[in-house]
């Protein structure tokens, strides 16, 4: 009780402050933001076609300009532009469509759609992206949590899973730089992804590749093409792969792309021609005029590493510097992405959330890295460095340290 107590005075002077401090999303930094001012400058009334010519003023284009059609194919690492369709600002937006469409008419696979189906699941690797789950409670999708062991998917679970269930049709996976956890999927799980048999034959994997080039310094996480193996093993019809610019360039005005076999393309495609006469190609030109080329964009990403790598080192120097060694929580320390993933001791996360919140420090909701926002084991909670100053980082991660030891002595006492 007396541990309590003290914790309780330091707190108390820290609720005092009267910060207000926000670790909640991973929105890039102002200064982030900054890089990419000159882009605006780079088409002009008088200068606004696209490197053949063509008026992208007008309709047409429905899969993107060919330029952009080939940085995305580097981008999701597909072998052909006839693999890539380049959309409008949102991958989370054609994650959705894509999830609709399936739900309305079917895949490329089988014209039944899910939403005819007596049930339709989704495996979901946890903890995960909260915005994929609110996508299948969105459609009435049943999710199914496959919790992470050591900060990788359990394949073991999840090749028993689909083999034994033709109602589970699709699963998420956010493969490098995960959110929340920062670490990226093994080769070999890439490789028993792709073979895996599945009782559903229009099963499809999101592959969410949201941080493939967020690297924070040149030791850089590379991981197996999936899109390449499940062709290899005729499961290439599997894959659906999905990115965007918007943690890159404008975080509301980036460009979004997907690709995967020249089969689900094609099937999309012929979905795009009902919904829209094409994406902003105004936008697809000013951002091909700033990068260039796949190339330019990775020299870009240095200039973002250099922004945020220190606020990523001052949240693991100070979770080290109070809570390493002391049996009250565990941190995954990523190589990339925008996220830290801080796992309390069981029990402990919700009232950690609550206390920081009640001291000015705004964290991500406790559980909303699993389905249906509920931790088993309520553990887990997700930091977000980017967008706060490193002064602001400090701060809140000294509450958030003492907030950790006091729900932890709470439970204890």
């Amino acid at each position: 009780m007396a541990e309590v107590a003290t914790l309780q005075g330091l707190y108390e002077e820290a609720k005092a402050k009267n910060l207000a401090l926000d670790m909640t999303r991973g929105k890039p930094g102002s200064e982030q933001l900054d890089l990419t001012l000159p882009m605006l400058d780079l088409v002009t009334s008088s200068d606004y076609k696209t490197a053949a010519g063509a008026d992208p003023r007008n309709y047409g284009g429905l899969d993107g300009i060919p330029e952009a059609k080939e940085l995305f194919k580097e981008f999701l690492e597909v072998s052909s532009t006839d693999e890539v369709i380049v959309g409008g600002n949102s991958s989370l937006t054609l994650m959705h469509d894509t999830v609709a469409r399936c739900m309305s008419h079917g895949t490329a696979s089988s014209s039944t759609p899910w939403g005819k189906l007596e049930k339709v699941k989704f495996l979901c690797p946890s903890p995960g992206y909260d915005r994929h789950f609110a996508i299948c409670e969105h459609f009435g999708i049943e999710m199914i949590t496959v919790e992470n062991v050591n900060n990788d998917l359990d394949i073991a679970k999840i090749e028993e899973l689909v083999a034994a269930d033709d109602s589970i049709k699709g699963m998420w996976v956010v493969p490098k730089y995960g959110n929340p956890t920062g670490t990226s999927v093994a080769d070999e799980v890439v490789d028993r992804l792709a073979k895996m048999n599945t009782a559903a034959n229009d099963f499809r994997i999101f592959w969410d590749n949201a941080y493939t080039v967020h690297h924070l310094s040149d030791d850089v996480d590379v991981i197996k093409n999936l899109f390449e193996v499940a062709k290899a093993e005729g499961n290439e019809d599997r894959v659906f792969i999905f990115g965007s610019t918007s943690k890159i360039t404008f975080a509301g005005s980036g460009m979004a792309g997907m690709g995967g076999s020249v089969k689900n393309m094609d099937w999309m495609r012929s979905h795009l021609n009902i919904s829209t006469i094409g994406p902003d190609k105004i936008n697809q030109v000013r951002h091909m005029r700033f990068f260039g080329d796949f190339a330019g964009l990775q020299q870009h990403m240095v200039k973002h590493a250099e922004l945020i790598k220190p606020k990523f080192e001052v949240v693991i120097s100070i979770l080290e510097e109070k809570l390493g060694g002391r049996g009250l929580a565990s941190w995954t320390n990523p190589k990339g992405g925008y996220f830290i993933s801080l796992d309390t001791n069981q029990g402990c996360a919700k009232r950690v959330v609550a206390l920081a919140a009640e001291a000015g420090v705004k964290l991500t909701a406790a559980g909303a890295t699993f389905p249906y926002k509920n931790d088993p084991r309520d553990t887990n909670i997700r930091l977000a460095p980017t967008l706060p100053s490193i002064d602001e980082i400090k701060q809140a991660m000294e509450i958030v340290c003492l907030c950790v030891e006091l729900a932890d002595a709470e439970k204890n006492a």
